[in-house]
């Protein structure tokens, strides 16, 4: 029953509008679009997010650890 959110989402993103609906909107955008809405799935997309914030900003405090003499 998992695999239908996973397929939802797969075709969201595959998908080639050429509408108006995510004009100008980064990926990120996007992504955090549906990670705040009710679509199935969109728990797993926001948490992807925070993983991804988590691990940048992990390697901007180590980046600039390094740089301190």
């Amino acid at each position: 029953m998992r695999l239908l959110p996973a397929l939802f989402l797969l075709a969201l993103a595959c998908s080639t509008s050429n509408g108006t609906a995510g004009a100008g909107r980064t990926e990120r955008e996007r992504d955090s679009i549906i990670g705040h809405s009710k679509v199935p799935g969109a728990g797993a997309v926001q948490k992807a997010l925070d993983a991804s914030d988590s691990a940048q900003h992990r390697q901007t405090a180590l980046d600039s650890a390094a740089a301190q003499p």
